[in-house]
């Protein structure tokens, strides 16, 4: 899940601030596919996700990582990136071109564990002049260790293209974000080598009401669309989410 905090992303850079969130997601998936429900230690999927987000600008670009644990009768399974970049060029004030360093990583007790992967790249990111509408593009090479392909041979030189944008709107009252990533990753499991992972998330802002300034909740839902990413084929696993923003 999550590789958001795209428009708050951008504005803080913009004006050289940093936030956290923490969200809440309660999973569909196992309601809507009979195959994701088996109570089976390595194969049924988690009710709940906890996501923690960080982003952080300096003088020389941003730091930016999330956590994500999973819950099944205590914690099941956990995963974490960490990227950074540095912005090296800039065409206006309004885009900006950034090396970009990352590392993914994680444990499951389900089907399909992530892998430990390192990327390195560029990043061409831009904004609106409100920031209302944000966006970036990323191409990078991807390194995945001990990677197989079904045949037996090494597959661990691999790419990677994300995408992330974010649109605010209603006067402030919605967000809408998300991320694409589009990788090649052999899964000798799956007998597969591409995956498609889109997580698209719509936010209902609550500190618009009139009075609440202060309380920083959001509410929403989270559709995770992928391809060869949950299991072999297409699924689109819709979550009931709360977030707070710090």
């Amino acid at each position: 899940m999550k590789k958001l905090l795209t428009l708050a992303l951008f504005l803080l850079v913009a004006v050289g601030a940093s936030a956290q969130n923490v969200q809440l997601h309660y999973d569909l998936g196992r309601g809507l596919y009979d195959e994701l429900g088996k109570t089976a230690d390595s194969y049924g999927r988690p009710a709940l996700t906890t996501t923690v987000e960080m982003f952080r600008p300096d003088s020389f670009g941003s730091t930016f990582f999330f956590i994500d644990l999973d819950y099944s009768t205590g914690v099941k399974g956990a995963y974490w990136e960490i990227a950074r970049e540095l912005c090296f060029w800039q065409d206006s004030k309004m885009s900006w071109l950034s090396a970009h360093v990352e590392y993914n990583g994680g444990m499951s007790n389900a089907a399909g564990s992530f892998n430990n992967s390192w990327l390195a790249g560029a990043t061409y990111s831009g904004h609106s002049k409100d920031f209302s509408k944000t966006w970036s593009i990323s191409l990078m090479y991807k390194y995945i260790p001990h990677t197989v392909s079904a045949a037996g041979s090494s597959e661990e030189h691999n790419f990677q293209i994300t995408g992330v944008w974010g649109i605010n709107f209603a006067k402030g009252w919605c967000t809408f974000s998300g991320f694409i990533d589009f990788w090649r990753e052999h899964r000798a499991w799956q007998g597969t080598s591409h995956i498609l992972l889109a997580e698209p998330q719509f936010w209902v802002n609550l500190n618009k009401i009139k009075g609440c300034d202060n309380f920083n909740m959001s509410i929403g839902s989270e559709v995770e669309v992928s391809n060869n990413f949950v299991a072999k084929g297409f699924y689109a696993i819709p979550t009931l989410a709360a977030k707070w923003t710090f």
